[in-house]
């Protein structure tokens, strides 16, 4: 490797010199050459965005995997520009124990194929949860990375080097103040004996040290220029960054809406099962919604219910002929003999999930009846002129 002495002793002279100056600026003992207003306006609005890309890069990063050991495993993997292996998510994962647990408990027992059906929707959580790791990652993560590691570097270097111009330009403001202050002394004071060498010495001294400074300000004045117009381009990088929030909002809606409606779905299939499993236990859950001895499975859990206390918004105590006939309600209700029209109290509320539901209010009255080769766990409710399924068990059969 070939050394060159001379351009290694002048950047060391040079670095020595910037040195000096730097610390007389800060120690008050040099002037120092101000920035326009605008470029500062920039540069201080690029730090800004800078600063907020990195805080908000990290919170999502711990967002999306709150493990600190697989952020650090994704890291390595990205830094080494390797691709990274398939992780399985923790729904996914709960989903395969539920499953050999149904083979462990027998897969044909109530409480097996119920396992089976929520591991079915638990790996479909994981399976949403993966592609909203993925969209977030290509569509919000890769951008912010992509400015600080590519834009922003750029600029970081760009900067610096407009530092140094600086601190050349103030250097060479310094000689020549030096240089003119010395001409001056020389002129006040003079030597007859080296009058004319010397004034030309200090005068040529001088005129060298006004040419390093017009250079020194071209340098300085052409590096301020590219320096603004990379800083410019932040605004850009705004919009860019707005881009990318909006996907990010989007892929979010995208996984929650996922998400409920599969666990909407799962709420049916249970609901389905109880009837099943407890047709004693939910016939007396629908005629005494207020029994705290009820142990019928509530087909959705009270998070997802509109009213945080729907149960003791139900009809106060029905009648006692309803009341010593729960058996007998509940073969009304799983095997829907009523072909006529009759009135029904609704128990909790309700949101339809497509058209062909209608949706309900906690306490209020609908008109219900049923058609052949219906579903027994439904019923057809007519409010007004709205019409539409309605489920069975969210309703208390009036006589």
């Amino acid at each position: 490797m070939d050394f060159n002495v001379k351009k290694l002793a002048s950047d060391a002279g040079v670095f020595f010199t910037r040195a000096v100056q730097f610390t007389e600026e800060k120690l008050g003992q040099a002037e120092k050459t101000e920035l326009d207003p605008h470029l500062e306006n920039l540069i201080t609005r690029a730090d800004s965005t800078k600063n907020w890309t990195e805080k908000i890069l990290k919170q999502t990063e711990v967002l999306l995997q709150p493990n600190p050991s697989a952020r650090i495993e994704e890291f390595i993997y990205d830094k080494l520009d390797k691709k990274l292996p398939s992780r399985t998510t923790n729904a996914e994962l709960l989903g395969q124990y539920m499953l050999d647990a149904a083979i462990e408990f027998g897969s044909d027992t109530p409480y097996g194929k119920t396992l089976i059906t929520v591991a079915e929707y638990q790996k479909r959580l994981g399976g949403a949860e993966r592609e909203f790791l993925h969209t977030s990652a290509v569509t919000f993560l890769s951008p912010l990375r992509n400015f600080l590691e590519g834009d922003w570097r750029t600029i970081s270097k760009e900067r610096r080097l407009l530092e140094n111009r600086r601190l050349d330009l103030d250097i060479c403001k310094a000689r020549l103040k030096k240089a003119k202050l010395a001409e001056a002394k020389a002129a006040a004071t003079p030597d007859f004996q080296e009058t004319r060498p010397r004034n030309y010495v200090l005068s040529a001294s001088a005129s060298a040290a006004e040419h390093e400074l017009r250079v020194a300000q071209t340098e300085f004045d052409r590096q301020a220029e590219v320096t603004r117009l990379l800083l410019e381009g932040i605004s850009s990088t705004h919009l860019n960054h707005l881009r990318c929030l909006q996907d990010f909002a989007e892929a979010q809606a995208t996984y929650y809406a996922q998400c409920h409606h599969y666990m909407q779905d799962l709420q049916r299939e249970l609901n389905r099962s109880a009837f099943i499993y407890f047709p004693f236990s939910c016939a007396n859950a629908v005629s005494a919604p207020h029994s705290s001895a009820s142990v019928c499975p509530n087909p959705v859990s009270p998070a997802f219910l509109s009213g945080p206390a729907s149960s003791g918004a139900a009809v106060p105590a029905a009648s006692s002929s309803s009341s010593q006939k729960p058996v007998t309600l509940a073969m009304e209700q799983s095997q829907l003999p009523v072909t006529g029209a009759r009135k029904a109290r609704v128990l909790y509320d309700y949101d339809a999930h497509d058209t062909s539901e209608l949706s309900l209010l906690a306490d209020e009255l609908i008109t219900v009846y049923t058609v052949p080769g219906m579903d027994p766990d439904w019923l057809i409710g007519e409010r007004g002129n709205e019409k539409g399924k309605v489920p069975v068990t969210y309703l208390e059969l009036l006589s």
